[in-house]
């Protein structure tokens, strides 16, 4: 980078902040003592500058305004004019954009060439504050050619990433890229480490806005280590732009906590200019968290805000946030005329995605009341976006085009227009490298794949319930590996995780904490950053595809629609859909299973016994003896959803000693079973698991092979173990983390083995029996994304996983999975080895263990 800014306050000032107020300050000392005014002046404009920076509104007036006395005492207008625009700028920020407009109104005729084309650029600035867009605009193309002519790099690197702004919100990307990348370029070339920031900054906005989630990440992560380094008020604009994105990828929890963090920064700035455009994001957060009262609060106090601060087109983005947020509370009685005015006002103020947004709004409560023209209509103008634009502005206009064939009448024109909106989305979570980003980019996919399925129903055809169901379910496993397995920073990164979980257990020292928490959120942060393979998943499977592959066995997909629980069959060639009743009761009995057998695994309770068998005849009323003409005695493929991913199946009467394998979706049921076999038998054992050296190497004896224990059962010598295995058998305690489900990790000699190492594996092994406590479990997000340990394994192509969605005794463990094993090495399928080794071990412990995957796999 060149350095040019040491000798001059002002480049200073947009370079490092706080060095320049200690060098101007020199500066504006011996220009006093030297009695020369301007060169006091400019160093006082300069400390003005800093201060803004370094969020001390107060203090930049108080030396912009000594700056502007003493070049007027000077002769030199042109100095004071320099010092009246900064203060313009400051007044704005500080909410009173209309009086910096005046104020910078009043100077322009007084002005020439450079000057004037400075005070245009900032009179553009603050037309972007009020979101007067088109007229930024024309001030940009007024001064941009003259600071060009006169080489006035430092001005222009400024107007540049402003002018950025105004086309990223005007949707013209590829113009406001162009323009960060120019600033970006500029500011290197001067040594301008803050305008650098600010420029990358504005770089990820842009990404973000047009979808590239990795990209905008990457560069906000840059920008953000530079503004706390500098600590600037720049840091407070930067959580606000994280928010947004986060938001928009369904982080809702991470989304709110960012936008609570600039709020109280903002606050703490003083930062009025932006206060109620983070509100914005609160309120729309705290709607998509079912938070309605906090979300309504926010969007109002910024409907007020924004009105104090005269900038009506913000007003307009506020007013429909209110409106959304009455709409998610179940506010009845708003009119659809009102609707349809706010859709236009968004419209004239350049809010393109909201209009949108109003017009579905506006629609299902025009057509809700019987209004078909009025509805239809809104529909029309909805639909007009779908050509062109962000992935999401586009897949929602689609929406709008499917609801307009539908409510014409047009039932497989509708189906067209859902699948491309389905498409569009999934090429775009394609994009995304992180398994998080991608299990919870889900939002706009449920809708979607939901009016299909409602559809569907209505049609009645039950092959058409399942290939919609599929659509909305588990999606993210389906996806292609999003990077090679072989990572030096990541391995590195998670080695110290492990030492440094070693080292928590020795100590709680709180600094140990600190530093764990860094190393995730480091870790979290690298992965997210990483762009994912092209191209999305292959689609559901026909059934007669899924026929031909289930051979004997019956397939089961159970199916939600308006708190109504339905099951889809496949067997023998044939689906057929069945009506089973409330979801709610199923709910309450599947909630209670684990409590009593926890109680069970605890001590002999014989009312924890009553209640399992209780519960588990009740489902298996539900859930199973509706089907059981269709399904005989046939093998089990069991699809579930909802709550009854928590389900331990085998306590069910209809599955005691019965083959039952249980998959996310159909589809990863299809492609895992369609694997071919071979490979290696690896065993491991962690530590502090009761018995897990004597299983392991038991386990081991049975197959040949030798078991990994003690000391050398580390993390990567485990992977090694895993990597292109045939059968992996884990004996390691288990632990689910809920908050980040990919920290969720079986604990080896030298620490935790997580997710993220898990994803590092060149080959998974085709097999896997984890004998760890509860670490078949997974966190269910919308749209039965699953997360965890057993998900992981399925995702990275492994087909067949017996495990735990229990806690189980560690010494009725063994046993049963001696046994397990021994069937597994005379031949028996996996779902029925573990279905005869759960009948002749009986209890706790083998109740739990269920076979996910392909359940038909062998060890041939």
């Amino acid at each position: 980078m060149t350095t040019t800014t040491v000798d001059d306050p002002l480049a200073l000032a947009e370079a490092d902040p706080e060095r320049a107020v200690a060098f101007a300050t020199t500066l504006a000392r011996q220009a006093r003592a030297a009695r020369d005014p301007l060169a006091e002046s400019t160093a006082r404009r300069a400390l003005g500058i800093a201060s803004v920076h370094l969020n001390h509104l107060g203090t930049a007036s108080r030396h912009l305004n000594a700056a502007i006395r003493l070049a007027e005492r000077a002769g030199s207008p042109e100095l004071a004019a320099e010092a009246r625009l900064r203060l313009a700028f400051v007044t704005s920020v500080g909410g009173r954009p209309r009086q910096a407009l005046r104020e910078i109104e009043e100077l322009l005729p007084g002005l020439h060439g450079v000057l004037r084309a400075r005070a245009e650029a900032q009179k553009a600035a603050v037309f972007n504050h009020l979101g007067r867009r088109a007229d930024a605009l024309a001030g940009y193309r007024a001064a941009i050619p003259v600071l060009r002519r006169a080489q006035d790099h430092l001005w222009l690197q400024r107007v540049l990433s402003n002018r950025g702004i105004v086309h990223g919100y005007r949707q013209e990307f590829a113009a406001a890229e162009t323009d960060f990348r120019e600033a970006e370029a500029l500011c290197r070339e001067l040594g301008l480490d803050l305008s650098l920031a600010i420029a990358r900054g504005n770089l990820g906005w842009v990404m973000g806005a047009r979808g590239d989630v990795p990209t905008a990440l990457r560069y906000f992560d840059q920008a953000e280590a530079r503004f706390r380094e500098l600590r600037t008020h720049q840091l407070g604009w930067l959580l606000t732009d994280r928010a947004e994105l986060l938001l928009s990828v369904g982080l809702i929890a991470e989304a709110r906590a960012a936008a609570e963090e600039a709020v109280a920064e903002l606050e703490r700035l003083r930062r009025a200019i932006l206060l109620p455009e983070v509100r914005l994001l609160l309120a729309r957060a705290a709607t998509m968290a079912g938070d309605h009262e906090d979300a309504l609060r926010a969007a109002r106090r910024a409907v007020r805000e924004f009105a104090a601060q005269q900038r009506p087109e913000w007003r307009v983005l506020a007013s429909f946030v209110v409106l959304r947020s009455r709409l998610a509370a179940g506010q009845q009685g708003i009119p659809v005329r009102r609707v349809e005015t706010l859709a236009g006002d968004l419209d004239a103020a350049g809010w393109t995605a909201a209009g949108v947004e109003t017009r579905l709004m506006g629609a299902a409560l025009a057509l809700g009341r019987g209004q078909r023209a009025r509805g239809q209509d809104l529909l029309v103008q909805a639909a007009r976006a779908r050509r062109r634009g962000p992935a999401l502005l586009r897949v929602r206009a689609w929406q709008a085009e499917a609801l307009l064939r539908l409510a014409r009448g047009n039932r497989p024109g509708a189906a067209v227009a859902i699948r491309t909106a389905l498409r569009i989305l999934d090429e775009h979570r394609a994009s995304l490298g992180a398994t998080d980003l991608r299990a919870y980019s889900f939002g706009f996919r449920i809708e979607l794949a939901g009016l299909g399925l409602r559809m569907a129903f209505e049609h009645g055809a039950a092959a058409r319930v399942l290939a919609w169901a599929e659509q909305g379910r588990a999606s993210h496993l389906l996806m292609k590996r999003a990077r090679p397995p072989g990572d030096p920073w990541l391995a590195g990164a998670l080695a110290e995780l492990r030492a440094t979980a070693g080292n928590l257990e020795a100590s709680r020292n709180p600094k140990v904490v600190q530093r764990q928490a860094a190393l995730e959120r480091e870790i979290r942060d690298y992965s997210r950053r990483q762009h994912g393979a092209a191209g999305p998943a292959a689609g559901p499977p026909p059934v007669a595809r899924l026929a031909e592959s289930l051979g004997d066995q019956a397939l089961v997909e159970y199916v939600q629609l308006d708190d109504q629980l339905h099951a889809v069959t496949v067997t023998a060639g044939r689906a057929k859909l069945h009506p089973l009743g409330p979801l709610a009761p199923i709910r309450d009995l599947v909630e209670r299973l684990p409590f009593a057998l926890r109680r069970l695994a605890r001590a002999d309770s014989s009312a924890a016994a009553v209640m399992v068998r209780h519960a588990a005849d009740r489902l298996d009323a539900l859930l199973l003896a509706p089907l059981a003409a269709e399904l005989g005695d046939r093998p089990l493929v069991l699809i579930p959803t909802g709550p009854l991913q928590f389900l331990p199946w085998s306590v069910l009467p209809s599955c005691a000693g019965r083959a039952v394998s249980v998959a996310p979706s159909a589809s990863m049921w299809h492609t895992a079973s369609g694997r071919d076999g071979g490979g290696h038998v690896s065993a491991v054992a962690g530590p502090g698991l009761p018995g897990a050296r004597e299983e392991a190497g038991t386990v081991a004896a049975l197959h040949g092979a030798k078991a990994l224990t003690g000391e050398d059962a580390t993390a990567e010598a485990a992977l090694a173990a895993l990597d292109g295995a045939g059968l992996a058998h884990l004996a390691a305690h288990g632990r689910v983390n809920l908050t980040n489900p990919l920290f969720s990790a079986l604990s080896l000699a030298d620490g935790p083995l997580t997710v993220y190492d898990l994803e590092r594996l060149a080959e998974p092994p085709r097999m896997v029996i984890l004998a760890a406590c509860e670490s078949g479990r997974s966190v269910v997000r919308a749209g039965d994304e699953l997360l965890g340990l057993s998900a992981t394994f399925l995702a990275l192509g492994t087909q067949c996983i017996i495990a735990s969605l229990v806690p189980v005794p560690d010494a009725q463990t063994t046993p049963l999975m001696v046994d397990l094993h021994g069937l597994l090495a005379d031949g028996h399928p996996a779902a029925s080895a573990l279905a005869l080794a759960q009948e002749r071990a009986g209890g706790v412990a083998a109740a739990g263990f269920v076979c996910l995957g392909a359940g038909s796999t062998t060890l041939g």
